[in-house]
């Protein structure tokens, strides 16, 4: 009956959005016992923190932030005080203020006392952290992507699986019903054999003031810098000096690769799930992109990738097609996308112009029941929660770190083939292109020493 129930809630509104689950606080250990409360440091205190992890994850009872670091002064003297507020409401003691203030996320993993941390930092600070925080022993909750090379990543994954720690992506999409709702459907023939997916993405325009700037005394310069080369600051490269609206190195290549990745991570991770691909990815990709003539910001603009799959499908990405995952089978299609969800305030997709969360070539393809012999998939009603729970559990999270990479490297080798025409031909296992050395050598960058996956001492 949820399904039908689903269906029949998201009907009655004029978006077809749906209503986030009640969060409900784990009782496994005990809620109220200090003792049983996981111990958390938040890396980066930014918009996608404030936004949206931190937000939903202090929320739960098993959870107690205990630290925060960020490069930027000013940031991570906001970020306290976040943490220090909700405690100061939820306790009733106006001078809560125990969480300590980290300028170096190293110093911070050294503290014992921390059992895990979320890293929300831009998106060339993701994989080393998270690394270092396997090695620490440290569970860890990720943000897309997963990482800013192919080759980073696979070293990421191998660390976390081998080191047993919790490593949950923050592909959230998996925790909203709708998206796991439209994978069962396919992967249980509702739409018969499966041949096409097209997903929609949204896009960055170009743009940016590429005046250079006197670097702010609140901020560490060389180190939000990390591994990429050194350049001169200027506010349009880096995040807004004041608030905390949609910052301009989403939009720099060298710090990420634009929405093919930013978004596309979720929308591909999403697919595999119905596509049965997971733990896989394609054996060939081609793709065109536009890249901007003018401004600063030079991330894709419009454009189209082609990915093949061994199992005969194709899935088509591009930013001209309406947000979302439309998959096509022999008989008939499902669209899913979030609808009128928003992770944070700043999203580049406004509410007014959401498609419909989930339709279908026939409504009742919708409404079609899974049986008990049927493939259910995991079930999650909220990321940070689920990643809490494994935390206690050391059950597998619903996004695990193997997937995470499979996602995020479909997206950078759709990148890759943006700037090399003709079709790449893609090994999944070997996880190198057999046909092109020049696509190869990009599934690495070089890095800045002493910052990078590079120079970190792995035993």
């Amino acid at each position: 009956m949820e399904r039908r129930k689903f269906i029949k809630n998201m009907a009655a509104t004029t978006m077809g959005a749906i209503v986030m689950p009640t969060i409900v606080p784990s009782s496994v250990f005990g809620k109220n016992a200090p003792s049983n409360k996981i111990q958390i440091g938040q890396i980066g205190c930014g918009r996608i923190a404030r936004d949206h992890d931190m937000a939903e994850t202090i929320r739960y009872d098993q959870a107690q932030f205990v630290a925060v670091c960020d490069v930027d002064s000013k940031r991570l003297v906001d970020g306290k005080k976040y943490v220090d507020d909700f405690y100061s409401k939820k306790t009733g003691k106006t001078t809560y203020s125990d969480v300590k203030m980290y300028e170096d996320y190293r110093e911070l993993l050294s503290n014992k006392d921390i059992d895990a941390v979320i890293i929300s930092t831009p998106d060339h600070w993701h994989a080393q952290p998270a690394i270092e925080a396997a090695l620490a022993k440290k569970d860890i909750y990720l943000q897309k992507p997963t990482s800013l090379t192919v080759m980073e990543g696979r070293l990421l994954s191998d660390v976390v699986r081998r080191q047993g720690v919790i490593l949950q992506v923050g592909t959230q999409q998996r925790s909203s019903p709708q998206f796991r709702i439209a994978a069962e459907l396919v992967r249980n023939g509702r739409i018969g054999k499966i041949h096409t997916v097209r997903i929609g993405l949204p896009g960055d325009p170009p743009g940016g003031n590429p005046k250079e700037m006197p670097v702010p005394q609140n901020l560490n310069y060389d180190m939000w810098l990390g591994s990429t080369p050194e350049v001169y600051y200027t506010e349009d490269r880096v995040h807004p000096r004041q608030g905390y609206g949609r910052p301009g190195w989403l939009r720099c290549e060298q710090f990420g690769a634009g929405m093919i990745t930013g978004w596309g991570q979720h929308h591909i991770d999403s697919a595999a799930w119905g596509m049965d691909t997971e733990y896989t990815g394609p054996v060939s990709v081609q793709a065109v992109g536009e890249f901007p003539k003018w401004g600063f910001w030079n991330v894709h603009g419009d454009f189209m990738v082609k990915a093949e799959y061994e199992n005969g499908i194709t899935m088509y990405i591009s930013q001209g097609y309406p947000n979302g995952i439309r998959y096509e089978g022999s008989d008939g299609w499902i669209f899913v996308s979030r609808g009128s969800y928003v992770a944070s305030s700043s999203d580049p997709v406004t509410q007014s112009k959401s498609a419909k969360a989930l339709d279908a070539s026939d409504p009742k393809i919708l409404t079609s029941e899974i049986k008990e012999n049927e493939i259910h998939l995991y079930q999650s009603d909220n990321q940070h929660g689920n990643w809490l729970d494994c935390i206690q559990s050391r059950k597998e999270p619903i996004s695990p770190v193997e997937i995470g990479h499979r996602a995020c490297t479909v997206c950078l080798i759709s990148h890759i083939a943006m700037k090399i025409p003709g079709k790449l031909k893609w090994d999944p296992k070997s996880e190198k292109f057999t046909n092109n050395e020049q696509a190869n050598s990009l599934l690495r960058r070089p890095q800045r020493f002493p910052y990078g996956t590079d120079y970190i001492k792995i035993s």
